[in-house]
């Protein structure tokens, strides 16, 4: 028999092994409470791969020993299907060809949807991709595939994703790749492509109220809350009044701007087109490149991840995220100096992680112990539970392996931390008839209150109480629906 042979003998037992394994990983993938990258990629493509390795040896295997045993003029087999024994040999041949063909277009595409899935980007290569999808879980669009906005939809995208994750693979197994991972802010597909399939650009949104909640560097670690209405406002005519931040949405305005940094930082000209069609363009006063090189300069057409450009991958900077923790509560504020220190400890440079977790650990604990010892004794739990939160921060904010912090990459989204809107709205942009790009605050938000709280919890300064426009007695007795009706008089 023609499989009698080393070669194909060999593969005959890699072929058994990779089904085994196969069917192995699979049944762990289908019953396992949470998918695994390594289940998935053993699965369906390392074992695969084996089994088309051992069918190739086979079938070499059998090449071989043929060669051995005819004449080279009779190399080919003759098939002759009136007789059984080759008829049925042929059918089965058949048969196991079609199967085959079956079972691997299924294992393709399960092959196809687990590259694309969250656990492969994110988890595969975990010391790569850690500071990603750490930010990424705890993000607005944890619930986005990874691929929805990094790849897209379509064949050529795909494709140029494989092609791109190929050299990444390279560098993840050689250990080429950079620290930190820069940001594809050049290669992401076009918001209209990503963002705008879940987001309506045209929506009025009006004014929104946000507020922001600081707790001091002092011994009470005093609290000082900021209300604010933000001018979100909209782009489109159709449903509302072009204003507001929306304003630049690119609707009825259009936008494109020249940065002469890799990460769009700094903008030396911007060109404005508003609605009957007229251009303004603003150059920085401030600005190194001459009107030449910005001529020469490619432009980039201003879309919404110019200022939401990091809506996943969101690295709060220590500051923020010690107040967050204060205000749920996560942090007990009746610790002294418990804001102050935690920035100290998390701001601190670390070689890796662990060490940082030690250091966060005794450092709080050591400042109790020698400034407070009678809170480091009657408040033991409070002072684990802040050194828990703060370690946590730190991991999610800081990673030291990869030399990423909450300063590597500038979040444009306001300019509290950042330059932000200042990039533009910085007073140095001028047109040539002399307008200038504002930087005043009221553009964009107004201030309704600033007060101290008595508590994370506790309220600003009293709201004033609704006037009604006609005195219509006690409004609590009354509900609205029974006067307005949508239409004129009741």
């Amino acid at each position: 028999m023609l499989l009698r042979n080393p070669i194909s003998l060999a593969g005959v037992a890699l072929v058994i092994v990779a089904l085994a394994n196969i069917f192995l990983f699979v049944l762990i993938d289908l019953i396992g409470s949470k998918p695994s990258p390594y289940i998935g990629i053993l699965a369906y493509m390392v074992s695969p791969a084996f089994l088309i390795l051992g069918l190739l040896l086979m079938l070499l295997g059998v090449l071989v020993e043929r060669k051995k045993k005819v004449h080279p003029t009779e190399f080919y087999p003759r098939i002759d299907l009136n007789d059984p024994k080759q008829r049925s040999a042929v059918f089965s041949f058949l048969t196991f060809l079609v199967v085959f063909a079956v079972v691997s277009a299924a294992g393709s595409y399960k092959a196809y949807e687990f590259t694309d899935s969250v656990q492969f980007c994110g988890q595969l290569c975990h010391t790569v991709m850690n500071p990603e999808f750490t930010a990424y879980q705890l993000s607005p669009h944890a619930r986005v595939a990874c691929v929805d906005c990094h790849v897209g939809s379509g064949a050529t995208w795909y494709v140029k994703s494989k092609l791109s994750g190929a050299r990444q693979v390279y560098a993840a197994a050689f250990n080429t790749f950079p620290r930190p991972i820069p940001t594809p802010v050049h290669n992401l597909r076009p918001a209209q492509d990503t963002c705008e399939q879940c987001h309506w650009p045209k929506k009025f949104y009006g004014g929104q109220l946000k507020v922001f909640t600081h707790y001091g560097n002092d011994e009470k670690n005093s609290v000082r809350q900021i209300r604010m209405l933000i001018k979100t406002g909209g782009g489109d005519p159709a449903t509302g009044a072009p204003e507001g931040i929306h304003w630049h949405m690119n609707i009825a305005n259009k936008i494109d701007f020249v940065a002469s940094d890799d990460q769009r930082q700094v903008i030396p000209y911007i060109r404005v087109e508003d609605m009957q069609g007229r251009v303004t363009e603003y150059y920085a006063k401030d600005s190194t490149m001459t009107k030449e090189q910005i001529a020469k300069a490619p432009r980039h057409h201003m879309d919404c991840v110019d200022c939401h450009n990091r809506p996943t991958h969101i690295y709060v900077p220590p500051d923020e995220a010690v107040d967050q923790s204060l205000l749920a509560q996560r942090i007990d504020s009746s610790l002294p100096f418990i804001k102050q220190q935690a920035v100290t400890v998390l701001t601190a440079t670390y070689a890796t992680t662990d060490e940082a977790k030690q250091a966060i650990a005794s450092g709080l604990q050591n400042f109790y112990d020698s400034k407070y010892p009678e809170i480091a004794k009657t408040k033991q739990l409070e002072i684990r539970n802040a050194v828990t939160e703060v370690q946590q921060i730190f991991q999610r904010t800081t990673f030291p392996e990869m030399k990423l912090n909450w300063q590597t990459h500038p979040n444009n989204l306001g300019h509290f931390y950042y330059p932000g809107c200042f990039r533009c709205h910085d007073g140095q942009h001028v047109s040539t008839d002399g307008r200038v790009i504002s930087r005043e605050c009221n553009q964009c938000h107004t201030l309704m209150s600033q007060s101290d709280v008595a508590t994370a919890y506790g309220a600003a300064a009293p709201a004033p109480t609704f006037q009604h426009p006609v005195d219509i007695g006690d409004l609590t007795q009354v509900s609205c629906a029974d006067c307005h009706t949508g239409g004129v008089g009741p």
